[in-house]
């Protein structure tokens, strides 16, 4: 009974702050006109939402620019190189929107390579680099940058109530979640077998 009651604690405690948690992606991007695509939710109008990048590392990796989009697919604006959002673990190239008004509904935060701008002010219109043939972006000479970019991106979600990522990339507050779960349960299943 007891660890029914606590576990319901650990879930509502999840729950209740799912706003106030930061949300981490990350992963790898191959070639040069690959997206990647973050959905998040607002259940109300927020006044304090932040989605960043904070993986170019002072040239390791690609310079990202990122996009937010209404789930209709409308471009609500891009950015190339803002990295006052998270000034502690931005560098020059990063990018992303400090937001002090969002309505509650569903978003789309996309990265891309630099100059991947978006080509018009709707999804489905693309990217510039959509009707290129892929480049590995370890032989590609990016814009602005080099040859020999690293492949690693990251994005931050801060304010928001969920978030998807690409399949390959998990949000750390579920994990931890599910680890801080499956850890008591292991522990409560044990003193219950002695």
């Amino acid at each position: 009974m007891k660890f029914k009651l606590l576990l319901s604690f650990i879930t509502l405690l999840f729950v209740g702050s799912a706003n106030a948690a930061l949300i981490h992606f990350d992963g790898e991007i191959d070639y040069h006109n690959d997206v990647i695509f973050i959905n998040f939710t607002l259940d109300d109008d927020a006044t304090d939402v932040r989605v960043w990048t904070d993986s170019f590392l002072s040239g390791v990796n690609f310079d990202p620019i990122t996009a937010l989009w209404s789930a209709d697919g409308s471009l609500i604006s891009q950015n190339d190189d803002d990295s006052s959002i998270n000034p502690a673990t931005q560098t020059i190239y990063d990018s992303g929107f400090a937001l002090s008004f969002l309505a509650a509904g569903d978003y789309i935060f996309s990265v891309a390579t630099y100059n991947n701008f978006a080509s018009g002010s709707t999804l489905s219109e693309g990217f510039i680099f959509d009707s290129q043939d892929p480049i590995a972006l370890e032989i590609w000479s990016q814009p602005a940058s080099s040859v020999n970019m690293g492949h690693y991106w990251s994005v931050w979600l801060d304010g928001v109530d969920s978030a998807v990522g690409p399949a390959s990339s998990v949000p750390e507050p579920s994990s931890m979640a599910l680890l801080l779960i499956a850890g008591l349960g292991f522990a409560s299943r044990k003193k219950f077998i002695k």
